[in-house]
């Protein structure tokens, strides 16, 4: 028999790192090709890792929450091929050889390490259930220990099983009983293990027994038997404190904003500009049919304005090259979006958004935002933005100084929009009138854009806020 390790492979552009978010296989499993066996978090999103091999899992070689360097054999699976398996240890012995993959010959399809390869097996249906030889050989296994040496039998043969209920993908499989199931979306486990809730003691509410984030806050409130201590109770005590390792997006989003902030020179202004008649044209937009589907929020206008803006001062969609000593012109869009998600502040993009007609940006304004708040962002939308959006207003902040998406030469904050007390008129018509205002605030790298060119772009994205039939000139 031949054991195959596989590696974690690079999930992006240069990733070096992933962490194991959650298994979805257990040691004695039977597995098919491209079944997913983990989900993995890196800064560009939680994605499911495929397998490459058809077999039985014999090993996990790290825990859930682990760091797991590229390249680092993570699961160890029994294929039923014979002949390999020697080349790392005796015949028999079990152990697994490292990353046993046999050479490809003359004329064959080399086996791929990235994720999405290989053709699906037609397994005419879900994957088959865990047959009870294996969980009895498996029940003692850990992480980090090699296979036990006795050969698993060959899969018996394929039998109509009674129909069941499938099993959500997102259930996680509780330690020493594989019948008991924690039913948990991956974010809601993060909550829990940030605020030190055990899973195993949250009565759920959700849908098909599963257990949200209400739960887990509520949880909280409750004594938790035989569980960690919460957050909240940890960081109550005087003179405690409470550590959390850095990771995932946190510890990438870090490394970009240090590297931003003391590579790029920072300069910020600010705006404040009435936008009622914004206010009242989104009115008239999402009364509109053909937006019935899509959410009309000022974020949408304030997008097509920025887009509208551009034109006009292209050095704000520009960057800085530094290693050609070149200054790179781009002559689309790519619209970062900042977006806070549960595993911390993620910029996916919209491709070609100059190019998009309003009612196509707002589909894909919320698509890319659910996609992120749901850890499901794609790698290319990750990567490629060229100026970025960062609404702090649904926070209820009026406005900020944004630190520059790395690789961008401009980043635009937009606060609240709020009723407030504003001069209209001239002259002898001057009065006071409870108006919509907002405050922007404008980020630019000033190796690129100059100062008349930043106020230019900021005084034309207000100038259209405040007068949307501009946008016609």
């Amino acid at each position: 028999m031949t054991v195959r390790q596989f590696k974690l492979p690079d999930l992006g552009e240069g990733l070096t790192e992933g962490d194991i978010l959650k298994w979805t296989v257990a040691v004695g499993d039977t597995i098919a090709v491209n079944d997913t066996i983990a989900e993995v978090e890196t800064v560009k999103a939680a994605v499911e890792l495929p397998s490459p091999f058809a077999g039985v899992v014999t090993g996990l070689h790290a825990e859930e929450g682990d760091t797991v360097p590229v390249g680092t054999p993570i699961i160890s699976i029994e294929t039923g091929e014979s002949g390999t398996a020697d080349a790392a240890g005796a015949p028999g012995d079990g152990v697994p050889g490292e990353d046993l993959v046999p050479a490809v010959a003359d004329g064959e399809e080399k086996q791929m390490t990235l994720v999405g390869y290989g053709p699906r097996e037609d397994t005419g249906g879900r994957r088959r259930r865990r047959r009870p030889e294996a969980t009895a050989a498996g029940a003692q296994a850990s992480f980090n220990v090699p296979p036990v040496t006795a050969p698993h039998p060959a899969p018996p043969p394929a039998v109509v099983e009674p129909a069941v209920e499938p099993e959500p993908r997102h259930s996680l499989r509780t330690d020493g009983d594989t019948a008991a199931r924690v039913r948990a979306k991956p974010p809601v486990r993060k909550l829990a293990k940030d605020l030190g809730v055990d899973l195993a003691t949250v009565t759920p509410t959700g849908p098909h027994g599963t257990i949200s984030r209400d739960d887990v806050h509520a949880a909280t409130a409750a004594p938790q038997p035989d569980a960690a201590p919460s957050f909240a109770a940890a960081a109550r005590p005087a003179g405690g404190e409470t550590r959390v390792p850095i990771k995932g997006v946190r510890k990438h989003t870090a490394a970009a904003m240090v590297a931003s902030a003391f590579t790029a020179p920072h300069v910020t202004e600010f705006l404040t500009c009435d936008v009622t008649a914004t206010m009242e044209l989104r009115d008239r937009i999402a009364a509109r049919r053909e937006f019935n589907d899509v959410k009309v929020s000022p974020l949408l206008l304030v997008a097509r304005a920025a887009m509208i803006a551009l034109t006009r001062t292209p050095s704000l969609n520009a960057s800085w090259d530094e290693a050609a000593q070149e200054i790179v012109y781009k002559h689309y869009v790519n619209l970062g979006v900042a977006a806070a998600t549960d595993r911390g502040l993620t910029v996916p993009n919209i491709k070609g958004a100059d190019g998009l007609s309003l009612v196509q940006l707002a589909g894909a304004l919320e698509s890319l935002v659910d996609a992120a708040r749901a850890g499901h962002t794609s790698r290319a939308d990750m990567t490629g933005g060229t100026f970025t959006i960062t609404n702090v207003g649904v926070f209820g902040v009026d406005t900020g100084t944004p630190i520059l998406n790395p690789g961008e030469s401009g980043i635009l904050a937009f606060g609240a929009v709020r009723r407030m007390p504003w001069v209209v008129g001239d002259g002898a018509d001057e009065r006071i009138e409870p108006r919509w205002v907002t405050q922007l605030g404008l980020s630019f790298d000033h190796r690129v854009v100059d100062g008349q060119q930043g106020s230019q772009f900021l005084a034309d994205v207000g100038a259209i806020l405040s007068d949307p039939g501009l946008a016609l000139l």
